[in-house]
């Protein structure tokens, strides 16, 4: 089983994958009840910070070097992550005093809405050694890139965002649609966006097609740990539309 996975209103949306082209989808409340539930997967890969900086004006290289990768229209999707000790504070306001405080970067609303999940990945890594070998980090900017071989022109906040997409998962996998639409119909959207379906849905294709003859690669190519142990990296599989999954 190959797992991708994007935090939603609801908790985590999750695209199950199996190499028969079976395929389920799921909605778990936290990370934990997720991994309970796909501990026994290949690789599960999740739209979420995974290693973080203590202090240090100094960005991770993994993002610095996404932003690269995704060119001026898509850079802009990979934001400065915040220092471990600001996403265990109780407030926004504390946290973004103590990201000043540590990194010199303020911490933006949008960050901190995010916060309660990469306090959750952070915690099950720090804590469930196995975790460390089967979740890793990706971005979905970087996934479609990869898959397509070139960045997304178009916000996925826009139709014209969301068809470009779709199309690149249809061109690789022949249940993009199926997996779409009982999504759509599953889930409000109150629960789960279509770009989280979307988001989901690029991180499982990643990850089963990491198995096939070329494995996942890793930005940057050598990780940086932090001081926990856990790899400062997003990973994503190099396929440019040139074969199908069946």
């Amino acid at each position: 089983m190959f797992v991708g996975a994007d935090g939603c209103k609801a908790g985590w949306f999750a695209v199950l994958l199996a190499k028969e082209s079976d395929w389920k989808i799921d909605v778990f409340p936290d990370v934990f009840s997720l991994w309970n539930k796909c501990s026994s997967a290949l690789v599960i890969l999740l739209d979420i910070p995974i290693g973080l900086r203590e202090k240090g004006h100094k960005e991770r290289e993994c993002d610095r070097k996404a932003r690269q990768l995704l060119g001026f229209r898509r850079a802009s999707s990979v934001f400065p992550v915040p220092c471990r000790n600001a996403i265990y504070a109780e407030s926004y306001e504390k946290a973004n005093t103590i990201n000043k405080q540590m990194t010199e970067r303020r911490l933006s609303l949008q960050t901190w809405n995010i916060i309660p999940k990469i306090r959750e990945v952070d915690t099950l890594l720090s804590n469930v050694e196995s975790a460390r070998l089967k979740i890793r980090e990706i971005h979905p900017e970087i996934c479609f890139w990869a898959l397509a071989g070139y960045p997304m022109e178009h916000s996925k906040k826009r139709r014209e965002g969301l068809l470009e997409r779709i199309q690149v998962l249809k061109s690789i996998y022949p249940h993009t649609d199926d997996i779409i639409k009982q999504a759509l119909s599953k889930y409000r959207r109150r629960e789960v966006a279509r770009d989280d379906i979307l988001d989901a849905l690029s991180a499982a294709i990643t990850a089963i097609a990491g198995v096939g003859a070329h494995k996942l690669v890793s930005i940057p190519e050598a990780p940086e740990l932090d001081s926990r142990g856990l790899r400062m990296e997003i990973v994503y599989h190099p396929y440019r539309t040139k074969c199908k999954i069946m």
